[in-house]
């Protein structure tokens, strides 16, 4: 075990269902080997300001269950200055905090990472994103939920697309990662998915949907990343609407109710164990790694390996039967 006597947990940029269960296991395991845990409020705001929460057992009961974050989080653009990290740093050392586990997406890693970097702060990061999109675990806190929820809205629209004969496009999250457009699209059984990922032109889609209609298909749904270089499903309708009249058609913006509710017992159960492995490897003095699930096994992945987009693609298998099981 290192010398390390006070843990940060903070939250930063987009909430993600899970998170909550993800700062519990911490909290826990920490107070669990002697540990002291400090809340950070409000992500790297928070650590600018010195909003510090000294936690305990007690302080995280009853909040597994629960959709956001207890902790808060926000966007901080004073972080991103040599001023502002400086401060955090400060902040950090007078509170005694001489560690971190941070949770969130690729802007918390890369601002830990330049944290840790800078001044040697033992860190390991959780990704709790719903967009999937880090490399080093097959699966990130939140995006279990957030899919569901896509696929609960998708079955609900099935049915009255299904009643009046309706061509419906479904905007789902995903600036630059199609995950969730790709796995619900698939368990929703859709149509078409239109990624950031992949070029899908208009004239493509309308000799699809064209093929569909021969086919006898009376309603259709096509699942819209909201990265999709077509600038998202309001003008991919329009479009699509110009060209072909076989259907009515009605755009579906799901926004933030992705982000929202409580999360599921996979977000929970994986949570819970970088949770609780984060802390584990910070004591054994693991330091600038990104903590994920392989397969079934909890691996580490060096942040700036993490951060590598260039690495991340989705699945050959999921993109292929799109359109082999949409026929």
């Amino acid at each position: 075990m290192s010398e390390i006597k006070k843990i940060g947990v903070f939250t930063s940029g987009g909430d993600a269902p899970g998170m909550n269960a993800c700062i519990r296991a911490v909290v826990r395991t920490a107070v669990f080997y002697g540990i002291e845990v400090v809340g950070i409020r409000r992500g790297y705001q928070g650590m600018l300001e010195s909003d510090f929460w000294d936690m305990d057992a007690r302080s995280v009961g009853n909040i597994i269950h629960l959709g956001g974050t207890i902790l808060k989080t926000a966007r901080c653009l004073e972080f991103k200055t040599d001023e502002g990290i400086k401060k955090a740093y400060t902040n950090l050392k007078e509170y005694g905090i001489d560690a971190l586990i941070p949770i969130g997406g690729d802007g918390t890693a890369r601002g830990a990472e330049r944290l840790s970097n800078r001044f040697n702060i033992p860190t390991i990061c959780i990704p709790g994103t719903i967009d999937n999109d880090l490399n080093g675990s097959d699966f990130t806190i939140g995006y279990d939920t957030a899919t569901n929820t896509v696929i609960d809205a998708i079955d609900k629209i099935r049915d009255t697309a299904a009643s009046h004969n309706r061509l419906f496009f479904i905007e789902v999250m995903g600036r630059d990662s199609g995950c969730i457009a790709l796995r619900s699209g698939i368990a929703g059984g859709a149509e078409a998915v239109i990624l950031p990922e992949r070029a899908t032109g208009v004239d493509e889609l309308i000799s699809k949907l064209s093929g569909d209609a021969k086919n006898k298909k009376t309603s259709s749904i096509v699942i819209v990343a909201e990265g999709d270089k077509s600038g998202g499903a309001y003008q991919l309708a329009e479009q699509v609407k110009e060209k072909f009249n076989f259907y009515d058609i009605k755009v579906t913006i799901l926004g933030h109710l992705q982000r929202g509710g409580s999360p599921s017992s996979f977000d929970r159960v994986l949570a819970s164990r970088l949770g609780f492995a984060a802390v584990k490897e910070l004591l054994n003095g693991k330091t600038r790694q990104m903590i994920g699930l392989r397969g079934n096994s909890i691996v580490l992945t060096p942040l700036q390996e993490a951060l590598n987009s260039s690495h991340f693609k989705l699945e050959d298998d999921l993109m292929e039967m799109v359109s082999v099981l949409s026929i």
